[in-house]
């Protein structure tokens, strides 16, 4: 019998970190957590295996925070089953994604999860957005992303110029009512934009700045994950085209 998900806590934002050999990382963002996000919040740092070399580092800092919580991932390796694990182990209301390498503006926490509590369903930290910005990384990486976030945008009137940016929070609400059909990478944050768009859901964006890691090593495989992204990117098209969005924002408007 599947175990089922923990009630969720009015007013409590969940962390979601995924990490893989994060060593040289893990300390600083914990702590940035432990310094900016508010007092009701719990970070869920979610692992495959125990020699994972962020254990140890994180191992000790949880002796004074105690909103730490260590998860291993038993869906299956891999960081698009690592966000499953967390989002299922999650308590909060509000449940944000955060990578381990540095690369998120995690003092914007606060701001998206109060944005989800009055009634979005989505908030993206976006780099295309007017104020955002990227810092670093791979051209080619950079040049898709930026492309598929500002075209999608254009064709489907999203709520955000950054749907592929990992770097969001989600209403439980919405959590609760989909089902998660990747299986691959990172494209977990473009198919729950999509579903948030075609269900009705408000999705909405702040400008942050995304910085590439100086530690540690990627394990994003462009060509590798290009399906999963493609099948999204054209749901929501397809999905926007048919009307079912609008028609379900209007059934959510007349229901609320």
């Amino acid at each position: 019998m599947a175990k089922a998900p923990p009630a969720p806590r009015a007013g409590l934002t969940s962390v979601v970190v995924p990490a893989y050999n994060e060593a040289e990382n893990i300390l600083p963002l914990l702590q940035g957590l432990q310094d900016v996000v508010g007092d009701r919040h719990e970070v869920l740092l979610v692992y495959d295996f125990d020699e994972d070399t962020t254990l140890p580092p994180a191992r000790a800092f949880a002796a004074g925070y105690p909103e730490l919580r260590l998860v291993r991932n038993e869906i299956g390796r891999g960081v698009l089953n690592a966000m499953r694990a967390g989002i299922a182990a999650a308590r909060g209301d509000v449940v944000v994604i955060v990578m381990a390498d540095l690369a998120d503006d995690i003092i914007q926490i606060e701001e998206m999860a109060s944005r989800v509590r009055g009634g979005a369903g989505v908030v993206a930290g976006s780099r295309y957005a007017r104020g955002g910005s990227q810092i670093g990384g791979p051209p080619l990486k950079r040049t898709l992303s930026r492309l598929a976030g500002l075209s999608l945008r254009w064709l489907t009137r999203v709520g955000t110029h950054d749907a592929t940016n990992n770097f969001k929070a989600y209403s439980r609400d919405l959590l609760d009512m989909v089902d998660v059909e990747s299986r691959m990478g990172f494209e977990l944050a473009l198919e729950l934009t999509t579903k948030a768009h075609l269900a009705g859901f408000r999705v909405e964006e702040i400008p942050t700045t995304w910085r590439d890691r100086t530690a540690g090593e990627s394990r994003f495989r462009v060509f590798a994950w290009m399906p999963g992204y493609l099948k999204w990117y054209l749901r929501c098209i397809a999905g926007t085209w048919s009307g079912r969005a609008r028609r379900a924002r209007r059934r959510r408007a007349l229901g609320s």
